[in-house]
């Protein structure tokens, strides 16, 4: 009988076999998770590598062999106005980041000009001089007409002059320029200091602190101009000017530091500004028209004059100016108008309205007999004025209310006064009463004092009539 032979249990297989048949299952289940997490990872970071390598490629821009990144600036507090709130744009530009150390005595014009250049490329960018430093400037001009438009200069720092040393070039006719610009705006809290004491008693040229030329859409606000060598802010050739909340601080002493000047400019708006300086506070000559200046607080001063004009037998033209809601103090002169004899031209179409006047020498003049000291010759022709009107003037003076000194050849015309308030700081036997020669017009009201020498007859206007034609050639 055969027996089956018995069958022996399985016995394991060994390492190696069993290896070949199921080769690490662990070890496969950790791969697949790793390619997994990595997947997931590259999925959701590299669009966004890609995105940000755009962005940086899309805001970088070349200035000569440099190239601009765009830079993060810290956001102004909200409650100082006119601060830039700033934001991550390649469209502005700090003067630091060109190399200016704003330590108030190295040189910083080389990087204040390259930050211009940058800016200059670019519409709509901004050029940021910040809060905290002092840049010590020499003469500079920001200028065009290459430039793109709308142009923010953004001064919230300190810009000083050098003092009164060689570093000034003989004859210069002004220490910072801004010229032939399309839409440039000068905004901020920052300060520009001329140092001017060290020029204040030389004779000579002397430079204006800041000046506009031939330029269109200017708005100044915020900023201070203080200590001029001669004048603190010049517009020439401008159109479409608007200065507001601007401060401009001289001593009463200083000569010559006329606060805001006016020349060959249509369409200025001046308003809510300080002005205290050594000569007027508002200089309007000849080719100006369209000016409104309102809520000016003038002082010390000269006061708001309208001239010189005419000089050395020049013709001038200015027309429809407006002063209106403003305080003057402490001045020379109040509201003025002054011509030189011999010259030809025309003012016309002048209203002073709502002034308040405290301590001023002569609150409301017209003197077609302006001689600013030096011997001045006789002359018959004159530049004419007409249509002026005064109204609603009230304060007190210290030497004489009201002054019209009117050419013969070419009366004052058209000389009309509406509630005119005026009294002495103090009884003085020195006072003057109104006087008026060859000025014509009338009194809508009864003033105080009574101005009986304004003549209500109307002279012959063939000369008047003759140099307004020539203005408007």
């Amino acid at each position: 009988m055969n027996v089956p032979t018995p069958i022996k249990p399985l016995q394991s297989f060994p390492f190696e076999a069993t290896h070949q048949l199921n080769p690490k299952p662990k070890n496969m289940n950790i791969k697949i998770c790793i390619i997994a997490i990595l997947t997931f990872v590259f999925v959701w970071f590299f669009p966004q590598v890609i995105d940000a390598t755009r962005e940086i490629k899309n805001t970088q821009h070349r200035h000569g062999s440099r190239i601009m990144k765009e830079t993060f600036y810290p956001t102004y507090d909200e409650t100082i106005p006119n601060s830039l709130p700033y934001k991550k744009t390649s469209t502005i530009f700090n003067v630091l980041d060109f190399g200016a150390k704003g330590d108030g005595s190295t040189d910083d014009t080389k990087a204040f000009e390259a930050a211009w250049l940058a800016a200059c490329k670019l519409e709509a960018s901004t050029m940021v001089v910040p809060k905290g430093s002092i840049f010590l400037i020499k003469p500079i001009s920001f200028s065009g007409p290459n430039c793109e438009s709308n142009i923010i200069f953004q001064l919230d720092g300190k810009i000083i002059a050098p003092k009164r040393s060689g570093s000034w070039e003989s004859g210069l006719l002004q220490w910072i320029e801004f010229t032939k610009l399309n839409g440039i705006t000068i905004r901020g809290t920052g300060v520009i200091d001329g140092q001017g004491s060290g020029w204040w008693t030389e004779s000579g040229t002397k430079p204006t602190a800041v000046r506009f030329y031939g330029s269109s859409d200017v708005t100044i606000t915020g900023i201070t101009i203080q200590n001029s060598q001669q004048t603190h802010l010049k517009f020439d050739n401008c159109q479409s000017v608007q200065v507001s909340s601007v401060t401009v601080s001289s001593p009463g002493d200083s000569p010559n530091t006329d606060g805001i000047h006016l020349q060959n400019s249509q369409d200025v708006t001046i308003d809510s500004t300080k002005l205290a300086c050594g000569d007027d506070c508002v200089s309007i000559q000849t080719g100006s028209s369209g000016v409104h200046i309102q809520n000016v607080d003038c002082g010390p001063g000269h006061g708001i004059s309208i001239g010189s004009l005419g000089k050395d037998g020049t013709r001038a033209c200015v027309s429809n100016v407006t002063v209106r809601d403003t305080k003057i103090h402490d001045t020379m002169t109040g509201v003025r108008i002054k011509t030189w004899q011999g010259g030809s031209g025309s003012v016309q179409g002048v209203t002073f309205s709502n002034i308040q006047v405290s301590s001023v020498e002569t609150p409301i003049i017209i003197d077609q007999y302006y001689c600013d000291g030096s011997k001045c010759q006789n002359k018959t022709s004159a530049v004419s004025v007409s249509e002026i009107s005064y109204q609603n003037i009230r304060g007190t003076y210290t030497r004489n209310p009201v002054r019209f000194a009117c050419s013969k050849s070419a009366p004052c015309t058209d000389v009309n006064l509406d509630t005119i308030q005026l009294r002495p700081t103090q009884q003085n036997e020195d006072l003057s009463k109104p006087y008026c020669l060859n000025a014509y017009g009338e009194l809508k009201t009864s003033t105080n004092p009574p101005i009986d020498c304004l003549m209500a007859a109307k002279p012959s206007r063939k000369q008047s009539q003759t140099n307004y034609e020539s203005c408007q050639i």
